[in-house]
């Protein structure tokens, strides 16, 4: 059943195109609200416990009570723009200035007429796949917590670009918002016992405690993710390749029939380590090429020097044809 009253009242003070246009990415953008609707909605569809399911489904009804509140914040601050598309009362050169200071692409501008349309601030059309639900609760939960903490983000970032009060205090409930909703699927994530690792099979003992700093030099540093009593270190990194003790190369069965097929194709594609055929580069070489078969036509010393070896050095059918 859906209110005619928003969650959060919106109060515009003046049109503002630009500021809409970077709104849109709460609206039809990758971590927006459309985006979590449709994540908690599906999630809660699938779910089997009636205490995440009906918390799912909660938070899903939310955040589209959410897009309605952003969406109507776009409708407002392009009101103008709306307004002067659809009765045309500027000159044409007006209305491409307008465009073009605001930030309004053609697609808002000509398609969506200025309405909240579900794209992102770069005009991305809103897609399914932005929805990464697993169908494991244990991973859609911790899903949920980052994109709750990811829109959050977004939010203060587009408070800080609005001077706008009414405005602020609409994206600070909805931010807020956010914040719980990340409480919530924390406490949800939590109250499964045994929430580490995902799904049901154990990780294999003698590879689950391996730390490989495969980072090494200057910056190297040691904290409690890569080194103590819960980490078998390696820095020697032959002692990766291969870490399970085989030969580190890659096998497969063959039936007879593809064993005869796979030594054909190996012959009719073999290399020839002795030859060096005169390539396209050798006879297109010209100065600057580096070494080739045939001669060394060099180089710039570095990329600061390139236009002046470029001009002492002209290709031959530079100077044929000057003279």
């Amino acid at each position: 059943m859906h209110n005619k009253r928003l969650q959060y009242t919106v109060r515009v003070s003046e049109t503002n195109p630009r500021l809409a246009t970077m709104m849109l990415e709460q609206f039809g953008g990758a971590d927006g609200e459309l985006a979590a609707a449709m994540r908690y909605f599906t999630q809660g569809l699938g779910e089997d416990d009636a205490g995440r399911k009906d918390m799912l489904l909660d938070i899903a009804t939310e955040e589209l009570s959410h897009l309605e509140v952003i969406g109507s914040i776009i409708a407002m601050l392009n009101k103008g723009v709306k307004a002067q598309l659809a009765e045309g009362q500027m000159e044409e050169v007006e209305l491409y200035r307008t465009f073009g200071t605001s930030g309004v692409s053609a697609k808002e501008a000509l398609l969506f007429g200025g309405g909240p349309a579900l794209i992102d601030s770069a005009g991305v059309p809103w897609t399914a796949a932005y929805i990464d639900s697993r169908s494991e609760p244990t991973a859609d939960l911790r899903s949920n917590i980052a994109a709750e903490s990811r829109a959050k983000i977004v939010y203060e970032r587009l408070i800080n670009i609005t001077d706008d009060p009414g405005i602020k205090e609409a994206l600070g409930f909805l931010m807020t918002r956010e914040i719980a909703h990340q409480k919530s699927f924390e406490k949800a994530l939590y109250a499964i016992e045994d929430n580490f690792p995902s799904g049901k099979l154990p990780g294999v003992a003698k590879y689950a405690n391996i730390y490989v700093n495969t980072s090494q030099g200057e910056g190297d540093t040691n904290g409690p993710w890569n080194a103590g009593g819960q980490w078998d270190r390696i820095d020697d990194l032959t002692q990766t390749m291969p870490i399970d003790g085989g030969d580190g190369t890659a096998s497969v069965g063959l039936s007879s029939a593809e064993e005869v097929a796979a030594a054909k194709l190996a012959a009719r594609t073999a290399s020839n380590p002795a030859s060096n055929p005169r390539t396209g580069v050798d006879l297109g070489a010209g100065p600057g090429a580096g070494r080739t078969t045939d001669a060394d036509l060099g180089g710039a010393e570095d990329i600061a020097s390139a236009p002046a070896f470029a001009e002492a050095n002209p290709p031959a059918s530079v100077d044929t044809l000057t003279t």
